[in-house]
């Protein structure tokens, strides 16, 4: 409960608005010990008295009542039919949406187009013919309300039942004995309560609005009672000649709306896992940085990091992905960046562009020159004309980044198009071009394919042509072979060191795959909790790895005509990023760990062609 209160408190929103509706709430439940007029006494002596004067606070209304008084027993009443309607249309509602989405077939078909066919009116139109059916008076009114509002809690509930009811932990509970009523109860319901609490905030308020809506119209709330609605209506013939009788009802209404409104929207916030884990939040369009120092340009790769920091803050969490890495690649190399899942490879490259997503994360520390230029904190034109033109990404999963509504060739125009004019039929000739250079077949026919209807290895291919499309010198692969058949792996492989030959673009290829560092790349770096360990040429490093974990990463691959030789396993699981141990991160898994491993920083010496972050190297290893 606390940490919802403090999740709800951090959208400021929200919490205005949730003040706001404690205040609204308080002063009604206050009402009957307030020292107030009585709201159903008329003295038509002193009607239409201004606010602040012999009528009191707020005056008094065309028949001499006390507004101070009928606003706040008419805000009781409004607030007690709303939130009434709201509990009546969430039970019914969600009962109904659970029978069906967890029964399914026959039973699912009858109440969904029953609830259809209530949906099929204007909900308004069908709110008024309950109440002409059933008579004026505000209980009719709060049953027409909820009568309404029920098809959207039946529609949302089902939906969300129907994903849950066939998951392996209800089949577990069938399978265990129980009966679907307990199923329902004890399974389903506290998988859906949230989803119904989150439809309850976002509603109660619009119910409020309707029942207001059918007092206006004299259907709801009968005189002398009053509630919100009703003092609206009665007041409308004097709108012009004395608004405040206006007003005073409809600024309440305003603010019981507009703060539930807001409140929900916090409580939706708070309650939505990815909401509040920040997967929902729109990203800035680069990444944060907040950095107290750049360091001093040490190297002239075309693309040089400089102890790149990047962190993810969540809560009070601070998860340091990447906690100081410095690499360069020069023009026509070919730089490998290998490490297990989780190890900072994807996130150190997306920071090269400031494409890691802000919130949560955040650049704080070392610099990205590109050419000599440090473009960590570029203004954001300058980054855009980075991304794409100079600096080429290729994205692991093609299916995910290529738009599916679009076709391939209007894609590749787009990206062409976006730094320099061309024309139509000049675009369509270089993404043509493109598709070629990348060996698609038949692609004057292609260009005018959707994603979907291209397999794995040929929308690849697509995205190394957007890659190439605007004749970058640095080309970021972030595992583009990983979802791929052997075959496609080594076509793709082959067309990546091609292109870099040819055109002499440098390429940073990530992976976790040996057997593709071997084939394309000329140095490799080994990454490990965010930080690089070991570093140097690939031969040197593939034959003779000096780091241990090194090692147990290549001891894990297989050989093929090696005869029978025992895959290693590096046992434990890598270390938390947002609490990293003292030292050596890979102490607790490393058998040749010492007192000395865990006593502090561990060096990185980078004076020679290979470079280890470890005190006890492999003896095989060593500078070359």
């Amino acid at each position: 409960m606390t940490a919802f209160l403090a999740l709800l408190a951090r959208n400021k929103l929200a919490l205005w608005g949730g003040v706001a509706l404690a205040v609204v709430v308080l002063l009604a439940l206050l009402t009957p010990i307030l020292p107030l007029a009585d709201p159903d006494v008329i003295d038509t002596a002193n009607r239409f008295k201004p606010a602040f004067g012999d009528g009191g606070w707020l005056g008094t209304d065309h028949l001499g009542r006390d507004l101070l008084s009928r606003l706040l027993w008419g805000t009781r009443l409004s607030l007690a039919v709303g939130f009434a309607a709201a509990i009546a249309a969430a039970t019914l509602g969600a009962g109904i949406g659970i029978i069906a989405g967890y029964y399914g077939g026959r039973t699912d078909n009858l109440i969904m187009r029953g609830v259809d066919m209530l949906m099929a009116f204007p909900y308004i139109l069908l709110a008024l013919a309950i109440v002409a059916a059933l008579g004026p008076g505000l209980m009719n009114a709060l049953i027409a309300v909820a009568a309404v509002n029920i098809p959207f809690f039946a529609r949302n509930i089902r939906g969300i039942t129907a994903g849950i009811a066939h998951k392996e932990f209800v089949d577990a509970a069938r399978l265990a004995g129980m009966k679907d009523g307990r199923i329902i109860l004890t399974e389903i319901l506290p998988n859906v309560i949230p989803v119904i609490v989150i439809a309850m905030s976002t509603t109660i308020g619009w119910m409020i609005l309707e029942t207001a809506g059918l007092s206006f119209l004299g259907l709801g709330s009968q005189p002398p009672q009053a509630d919100l609605g009703s003092m609206l209506g009665e007041a409308r013939s004097a709108l012009i000649t004395n608004p405040h009788t206006s007003i005073v009802p409809g600024v309440m209404i305003l603010i019981i709306v507009m703060a539930i409104n807001l409140l929900g929207d916090g409580v939706r916030d708070a309650l939505d896992p990815r909401l509040k884990s920040g997967a929902l939040t729109r990203p800035m369009a680069a990444t944060l940085v907040d950095r107290t120092d750049v360091p001093k340009p040490e190297d002239d790769g075309v693309l040089a990091m400089q102890d790149l920091k990047t962190e993810f803050r969540l809560k009070n969490r601070v998860y340091k992905a990447v906690g100081g890495v410095s690499l360069s690649v020069r023009k026509g190399e070919c730089l490998g960046i290998i490490g297990e899942s989780g190890s900072g490879k994807s996130v150190t490259a997306l920071s090269v562009m400031g494409l890691v997503a802000s919130p949560p994360g955040v650049i704080t520390g070392g610099a990205v020159r590109f050419e000599g230029t440090d473009i960590i904190g570029a203004p954001y034109e300058d980054l855009r004309q980075l991304r794409g033109n100079r600096v080429a990404y290729i994205f692991q999963d093609p299916l995910a980044t290529l738009h599916p509504l679009y076709k391939v060739g209007d894609q590749l125009i787009e990206a062409i198009s976006a730094h320099r004019k061309i024309s139509k039929s000049e675009g369509r000739a270089k993404a043509i071009a493109l598709l070629q250079s990348v060996r698609i077949p038949n692609p004057e026919s292609r260009i005018d394919s959707y994603p979907h209807e291209m397999s794995g290895g040929m929308r690849q291919r697509v995205g190394i042509a957007m890659a190439l499309a605007n004749d970058p010198d640095v080309i970021i692969a972030d595992e583009p072979t990983t979802a791929l058949d052997v075959t496609v792996q080594a076509q793709i492989l082959a067309l990546l060191n091609d292109l870099r030959r040819e055109r002499g673009v440098a390429i940073i290829f990530i992976t976790h795959d040996f057997g593709v560092v071997a084939q394309l790349c000329d140095r490799v770096a080994v990454m490990y909790a965010g930080r690089i360990v070991e570093e140097g040429p690939t031969d040197a490093i593939l034959t003779a790895p000096a780091h241990p974990y090194t090692k147990r990463l290549i001891d894990c691959v297989p050989e093929l005509g090696g005869g029978r030789r025992r895959l290693a396993a590096i046992p434990g699981l890598p270390p938390m990023v947002d609490d990293l141990p003292t030292g050596c991160a890979f102490a607790e898994r490393c058998d040749k760990s010492t007192p000395a491993c865990r006593a502090g920083e561990i060096a990185f010496d980078r004076s020679g062609l290979r470079a280890v972050r470890c005190i006890h190297p492999e003896p095989q290893g060593g500078a070359l």
